[in-house]
């Protein structure tokens, strides 16, 4: 979905004034005294961030203006990525006087004394400054012709603190798929004679898919199989499918090269044994990818192999398939409205329940009946008033997007909804994920020391949403925080454990 990329320059202009306020602060210091200019640059960028918020809605839909605000954000890391090199320049020719040797506080001296020795540098880095301001002043001046509107100064909508979280919000209810999974379990039993079967379930992204197959996945049916998940994703690797099955089966790591010997390997583990292999979220619709896929599963002699597949194209489904797929049909309207409610934590209103009840139900009309859309709304709307409910229900986003009346357009509106709502440190966070493939799982506190080398979490970024806390938090917290609320709006998933972390498929979809 690439007209949504320019959706991040909001987030990264913040970013960059606070690296220029840093340096006229004196936080950062550089060999060159360019205050005046970065003094101009930050002026710049404050008045042109003004009207992002206008900005990114008119990207959607106006390729100008999502061009505008590609250019604008390539500036602003041009400007970081300066202050960088400026920064570095200023420490090779400025150690600390402690460890300065007599010498160098000589050869230092006479540096400075030699014009030659520092005029060049100075003009160079002057050079870079003056191309930078000019290039900026362009891209920033060509806004007036897109008549971008101010925001307003009230603060947008927050992202409701991790205190607030009942436990309702954080329990995990699955709505308006038992008759799914029913029909799921009936076709399963009535091929279980057969020594290999294949059942495609098949639907757009985020509307249950991976949730359905759990449940099919860890049904009592399925006692007495041994089980393997194994996700798939965009990039079929034969070898990397087999190997997670003789991993799973064996309980030790398997890193087998050649395709001969996975096949060899899996026809030993398979033969004799019931398994259920659950091969979720698949992509390749080869039709002599997926036929080399089916002779590496029921190699076993006298196995029986049940596959479970996700995938969103019924294509594959159609290709991929030993008894008749399963179409994922959308929620109803009533089924959003009830995630919406557990995930807003609804029940605990007091005063503006009834009015609430018809907005949100307006709400959920616009999920398009797909899950990951009311759950994340559902949390988005957790700590807001109703008038904030009513603001969602009437954002532009909704028509701008819904215009093509598509299911996916639908859900990707009200996704959009939700990370446009977002403070712009989480959506720095959220869109640094972007770098790692869907489904990549990543030790928590790996991405936590990721965010923390970039300089994205400081109590600068989280305190210019909550004044008051300021310095109260430490860096690590406040990325507990930035991860809870990311999981919370269905963002981020937990894989096998609390302390890893998969990354779900709205980064892709959003292409930051």
């Amino acid at each position: 979905m690439a007209e949504v990329g320019g959706m991040l320059a909001a987030a990264v202009l913040n970013f960059v004034g606070q690296q220029i306020s840093s340096v006229i602060a004196g936080q950062i210091t550089l060999q060159w005294d360019f205050n005046d200019d970065l003094k101009k640059m930050k002026s710049t960028l404050e008045s042109v961030a003004a009207v992002l918020e206008d900005a990114e809605k008119q990207s959607i839909k106006e390729a100008s203006v999502r061009l505008w605000l590609k250019r604008l954000k390539s500036a602003a890391f041009a400007i970081s990525d300066m202050i960088d090199e400026f920064e570095a320049d200023t420490q090779g020719i400025q150690p600390p006087a402690k460890k300065m040797s007599s010498i160098k506080k000589g050869l230092l001296q006479l540096a400075t004394m030699i014009p030659c020795l520092t005029v060049g540098p100075r003009i160079i880095l002057a050079n870079k400054m003056k191309a930078m301001r000019g290039e900026l002043r362009v891209i920033t001046d060509e806004h007036t012709s897109f008549k971008l509107k101010v925001a307003p100064t009230a603060n947008g909508v927050n992202i409701p603190d991790e205190r607030e979280t009942s436990s309702t919000v954080d329990k995990t209810l699955i709505i308006g798929r038992a008759e799914d999974k029913q029909i799921i379990m009936d076709s399963l039993s009535k091929s279980m004679t057969n020594d290999f079967t294949v059942l495609p379930i098949y639907g757009i992204g985020g509307i249950g898919k991976t949730t359905l197959a759990k449940l099919v996945f860890n049904d009592t049916q399925f006692k007495n199989y041994s089980r393997v998940w194994v996700y798939v994703s965009q990039i079929f690797d034969l070898n990397k499918i087999g190997n997670s099955i003789i991993s799973q089966l064996t309980e030790e790591e398997s890193q087998l090269t050649q395709k001969q010997m996975v096949c060899n390997r899996l026809e030993k583990l398979l033969a004799g044994k019931k398994t259920l292999i659950v091969l979720d979220d698949l992509w390749e619709d080869n039709g002599f990818q997926l036929d080399n896929l089916t002779d590496m599963l029921k190699a076993g002699e006298g196995s029986k192999v049940v596959v479970v597949v996700t995938t969103r194209d019924g294509d594959i489904a159609k290709k991929f398939h030993t008894i008749q797929p399963h179409k994922l049909a959308h929620l109803t309207d009533d089924m959003c409205w009830t995630i919406i409610k557990q995930k807003s934590a609804f029940e605990s209103r007091d005063d503006d329940k009834e009015k609430l009840q018809k907005i949100g139900r307006d709400i959920a009309k616009k999920c398009g009946g797909v899950a990951l859309a009311a759950e994340s709304l559902g949390y988005m709307l957790q700590s807001m008033t109703c008038d904030e409910w009513e603001s969602v229900k009437d954002n532009d986003i909704w028509n701008i997007i819904s215009s093509s009346h598509s299911p996916d357009q639908n859900v990707l509106a009200s996704l959009m909804l939700s990370y446009s709502s977002m403070p712009s440190y989480l959506k720095l966070c959220f869109a640094y994920c972007a770098v790692f493939p869907k489904g990549h799982k990543i030790v928590k506190d790996d991405l936590i020391h990721q965010w923390v080398s970039l300089g994205f979490i400081g109590n600068q970024t989280y305190c210019s949403q909550s004044p008051k806390q300021k310095n109260i938090f430490s860096t690590r917290q406040l990325s507990e925080r930035y991860i809870k609320q990311l999981l919370g709006l269905s963002f981020l998933q937990h894989a096998k454990s609390s302390s890893i972390l998969e990354i779900y498929c709205i980064i892709v979809q959003l292409e930051l």
